[in-house]
């Protein structure tokens, strides 16, 4: 498996403009960080939605890069596969969402902040392809299980709040758990360059998931500052056994 390098047009991926949300972003991250460690994650992040209604600027049409990065994500699945039920993992405002419905026929978005979730919903008003609830990877019930065809899980993962090995791949076989056979998972992490903190702890959240013996890493894509993944839980076949 080879890491899928970006052609020369991928890297026309911003303006000047998105300068400001790429510090608005690591305003909001550095506010959640202090409000974790007095009050817990899910409290965190009740906080930045409840202070702002778009804290990492999502949704805003300012700016190029994020929207950009969405409708790129989604051209890395199959082609031409249409996915009946398709769970967006950590949905925030629901943008990322929205643009699912472009491949699912439902999608499901789940946000561990009650107060994103609110905002989700009132996004997306009146369609019958979106819903959205509160929910934490970390505690899915088991009715979830083999119930989507596509899982997306789009830089969520670095805000759990054990990111030791261990516990990474205890959330690989979660997500395993919630794929139907032959559904498609697809990830990202923001990744700068292999020496930079972040960077390495998004290697190590692709990494666990590739580990997973219930998943199959398809492809990996670097985009400009992302890493993706595209994983199956269809079985490996192996030659010369059947």
């Amino acid at each position: 498996m080879e890491t899928e390098a970006a052609p020369l047009s991928k890297w026309l991926f911003m303006s000047p403009r998105d300068i400001g949300l790429f510090l608005k972003s690591a305003r909001t991250d550095a506010a959640i960080a202090r409000t974790r460690r007095q009050e817990g994650g899910r409290a965190a992040f009740e906080a930045a939605y409840s202070a702002g209604p778009d804290p990492w600027a999502s949704a805003d049409t300012r700016y190029r890069y994020q929207s950009l990065k969405y409708r790129t994500l989604i051209s890395l699945l199959p082609k031409g596969r249409r996915f009946a039920r398709a769970l967006d993992l950590g949905s925030g405002v629901g943008v990322l969402s929205l643009a699912l419905t472009t491949v699912a026929d439902d999608v499901l978005g789940l946000d561990i902040a009650q107060s994103a979730v609110d905002l989700a919903m009132r996004h997306a008003s009146g369609r019958t392809d979106l819903r959205f609830a509160q929910g934490d990877v970390t505690s899915l019930p088991a009715s979830m299980n083999g119930g989507f065809d596509l899982v997306v899980i789009a830089d969520t993962l670095y805000y759990l709040d054990a990111v030791d090995d261990m516990s990474l791949k205890r959330v690989a076989c979660r997500v395993a758990d919630l794929l139907a056979p032959g559904g498609i998972c697809l990830m990202a992490n923001h990744f700068f360059f292999s020496a930079d903190r972040d960077s390495r702890l998004s290697r190590r959240i692709h990494d666990a998931f590739a580990w997973s013996p219930r998943l199959t890493l398809l492809r990996e894509h670097r985009r400009p500052f992302y890493l993706a993944s595209l994983l199956t839980a269809a079985p490996v076949e192996v030659p010369g056994l059947g």
